[in-house]
This record gives structure tokens, sequence and C-alpha cells, in this order.
């Protein structure tokens, strides 16, 4: 029985799961940059407001 479904799995489910893969290493990556900027921008605003308050 393992024989049969392996086969299947390996071909129906081995693309998309890649794909998923994939996505899921992009969005990833997506968040680590997003949350750099984020920090970034943060830092900037608070130099900004240290600047301005003084």
């Amino acid at each position: 029985m393992s024989e049969e479904n392996a086969p299947q799995h390996a071909a129906g489910a081995g693309q998309p799961k890649g794909l998923l893969q994939q996505m899921e290493e992009l969005m990833a990556a997506l968040n680590a940059d997003l949350s750099a900027l984020d920090a970034d921008l943060q830092a900037t605003g608070a130099s900004r407001q240290d600047g301005d308050a003084g």
C-alpha cells in the first residue's frame, strides 16, 4: 500500500509542496526585510524626534 501511495504523493504533492516551500521562504525573507526596514524607520523617527525636541 505504501508503495502505491508514495509515487502518487511524490507526483501529486511534490510540486505544490516545493512551490509552497518556495513561497514560505520568500515570505520569510520579505518579513525579515520589512522588519529591518521598520527598525530603520523607527530609529530615524526617534533620532528626528530627539533632534526636534532639543
